[in-house]
C-alpha cells in the first residue's frame, strides 16, 4: 500500500568556502534540534531518453534514513511536490503501483536505473514552543553518478529547506534571506537528479510570450502549452481516483480541442483535425465517469434538501447500490484507456504539435489586432444556437438547442480565456459573463440527463418492492428547475452581449 505526503522545499547552491549561517532567531522558532547525521543512497529510474526527468518527475529506490522505500515525486506547484511512497520490499524493480502513475510520460517505455546518488546529510529541525516542526534545514554532501558505461562521478554541496507541518511559507522566505547573506543562492535545479543529468537533458526551451506585444501565434500556443501540462498533471490523479481529477482532466482535454477549433486560422485546422478527433474520444471516455459522479452528487444533494417525511424507503442505500458498481466500472475503463496505445499516441501528437506547431501566416500578426475577430467568430456561433433556442417550443428539440448553445458557450469562454493575457480585465469580465450562461445551460443539461436516470431508479425501486415516490418527486423537481431555466434564458442571453476586446 502506498502513502503520500506533500513536501514544500527549496534547494540552494552552497559554493566552496560558504558556511551555513546560524539557525537561531527566526520568528516563531522556540528551539533548534541538534543536528543529525544521516547516510542515504538512492537509485533513480527513468526511460533511456529521460522522459520522467523532463516532465519534472522522479522515481527512486532509497535506502537509509527514516523514510527508506520507493519514492515517486510528482510536481504540484511552486516549491511543492507530492511524494508517493511504497515500502522497499525485496524487488529491485519499481512497483507497478508507481510505474502506472508515470505512464503519461513513459508511455510504455521500459524504466531502468539511470543514476545513483549517495548523500551524507546533516539535518537541523526548528520547532515551535510545542515541539511541532516548523522547518527542516539540511546540508547535503552529494556524490552522484550516471548509470552507464564509462560514467564519472560528480559531487557537490547543497542546502535544502523544507517546510514542516506547522510552518508557514513566509518562514521559508525568512530562512532564504538568512542564507542569502551567507552567499548561498537558490539552485537552478529542482532535484539532485536534474542537476546530475542537466547536460543530457539540455536547456529547457522558452515558452511562448504573452502580453499586448505578443503575436497571435504566441497567445494560442501559450494556451495550448498550459492545458497540455494540465492534462498530464491530472493523469496520475485520475488513475488514483482522486476527487475532481476526472473533471479537471476532461476540462483540459476540451480546452485544447476548443482552442484548436476556434483558432484554426492560427494553427492550421486541417493539420490538427485528427488530433481534435482523438481529444473528443478521450473526453468522451472520461465523460462516462464524470457524468456518473455528477448524477450521484446531484441526487444525494436533492435528497438531502427534501423534508425527511418525503424520503420514503432506503433511498441512500439504493443510490449507493446503483452508482457504486457503475462508477467502479467507469474508473476501470478510464484507467485502461490511459494505459492504451491510442492514448499514448494522442500524447505524442500533442507533444509534436507543441514542438513544431503548424502555424499559418495569421499567427505572425499582433494579437491585439487578430484576436478580437476570432473571438467574435465564436460569439456568432453561440448567437446562432441561442436564436434557435428562442425560436423553438419546449420539448426535445429545444433541449437539443440548449445543449448546443451550452457547447458553443463553452467554446466562446475558452476562446476568450486564451485572450485574457492580452486584453486583461475586459476579457476577464466577458469570460465571466459567458461562464454564467454556460453554468445556467449546464444545469439544464444535467436536468435533462437526470430525469431518465431518476425514472429508472424509481421503476427499479418499485420492482424490488420499495417505494418509488421520492424518485418521482425528484423527477418533478428536475422538470420544474429545467422549465425555470428556459424562462430565464432569454434575459440572461441578452445580458451577455457582444465581445468588446481592445
Amino acid at each position: 500500500m502506498s502513502t503520500s505526503v506533500h513536501e514544500t522545499e527549496r534547494k540552494y547552491e552552497a559554493p566552496a568556502g560558504s558556511d551555513l549561517p546560524p539557525l537561531d532567531g527566526f520568528p516563531g522558532v522556540a528551539a533548534e534540534a541538534r543536528p543529525e547525521r544521516i547516510e542515504l543512497e538512492a537509485v533513480y529510474y527513468d526511460t533511456p531518453d529521460l522522459r520522467l526527468a523532463r516532465g519534472g518527475v522522479t522515481l527512486r529506490r532509497r535506502t537509509g534514513g527514516d523514510d527508506a522505500g520507493w519514492h515517486l515525486k510528482l510536481p504540484v506547484g511552486e516549491d511543492t511536490r507530492e511524494e508517493v511512497r511504497v515500502p522497499l520490499g525485496k524487488a529491485k524493480k519499481p512497483p507497478k503501483e508507481l510505474t502506472g502513475l508515470v505512464q503519461v510520460h513513459a508511455r510504455g517505455a521500459a524504466l531502468a536505473p539511470v543514476a545513483r546518488i549517495r548523500t551524507t546529510r546533516e539535518r537541523w529541525q526548528l520547532v515551535d514552543e510545542h515541539g511541532d516542526l516548523l522547518v527542516e534545514v539540511v546540508e547535503d554532501l552529494v556524490s552522484a553518478e550516471v548509470v552507464d558505461e564509462g560514467s564519472t562521478t560528480d559531487s557537490w554541496r547543497e542546502i535544502e529547506v523544507e517546510l514542516g507541518e506547522r510552518g508557514g511559507r513566509e518562514l521559508l522566505d525568512v530562512v532564504e534571506r538568512r542564507l542569502y547573506t551567507a552567499g548561498i543562492r537558490r539552485s537552478t535545479s529542482s532535484a539532485k537528479l536534474t542537476r546530475l543529468l542537466a547536460d543530457r537533458m539540455g536547456p529547457k526551451p522558452p515558452g511562448p510570450r504573452t502580453g499586448r506585444k505578443a503575436t497571435t501565434g504566441d497567445v494560442v500556443l501559450a494556451y495550448l502549452h498550459e492545458h497540455a501540462a494540465a492534462l498530464k498533471h491530472y493523469d496520475p490523479a485520475v488513475r488514483r481516483d482522486q476527487d475532481d481529477a476526472v473533471h479537471q482532466m476532461r476540462v483540459a482535454t476540451r480546452r485544447i480541442r476548443s482552442a484548436l477549433q476556434a483558432y484554426g486560422k492560427v494553427v492550421d485546422r486541417e493539420r490538427t483535425r485528427e488530433l481534435t478527433t482523438e481529444l473528443k474520444w478521450l473526453a468522451g471516455v472520461l465523460g462516462e465517469a464524470r457524468d456518473l459522479e455528477v448524477l450521484r452528487e446531484r441526487f444525494s444533494d436533492g435528497v438531502a434538501r427534501l423534508d425527511p417525511d418525503l424520503v420514503l424507503g432506503p433511498i441512500a442505500a439504493r443510490l449507493t447500490r446503483h452508482f457504486s458498481p457503475l462508477e467502479q466500472a467507469a474508473h476501470a475503463t478510464s484507467v485502461a484507456t490511459l494505459n492504451s496505445a491510442r492514448y499514448f499516441a494522442l500524447l505524442d501528437a500533442v507533444d509534436a504539435l507543441l514542438a513544431a506547431p503548424p502555424l499559418t501566416p495569421l499567427a505572425a500578426e499582433r494579437a491585439t489586432k487578430a484576436l478580437p475577430a476570432l473571438v467574435d467568430k465564436s460569439y456568432r456561433r453561440l448567437a446562432r444556437h441561442a436564436e434557435e433556442v428562442l425560436d423553438t417550443s419546449p420539448g426535445e428539440v429545444r433541449d437539443v438547442a440548449l445543449h448546443e448553445s451550452r457547447k458553443a458557450a463553452k467554446r466562446l469562454r475558452y476562446t476568450t480565456e486564451a485572450a485574457v493575457p492580452v486584453f486583461g480585465k475586459g476579457a476577464k469580465a466577458y469570460r465571466k459573463r459567458i461562464k454564467g450562461i454556460q453554468t445556467l445551460l449546464g444545469e439544464h443539461q444535467d436536468s435533462v440527463v437526470a430525469r431518465p436516470a431518476l425514472r429508472e431508479l424509481g421503476v427499479q425501486a418499485h420492482l424490488d418492492g420499495e417505494n418509488g415516490f421520492t424518485f418521482g418527486l425528484l423527477h418533478g423537481l428536475e422538470s420544474g428547475a429545467a422549465a425555470l431555466i428556459e424562462q430565464r434564458f432569454p434575459a440572461v442571453w441578452r445580458k451577455v452581449g457582444k465581445p468588446k476586446l481592445s
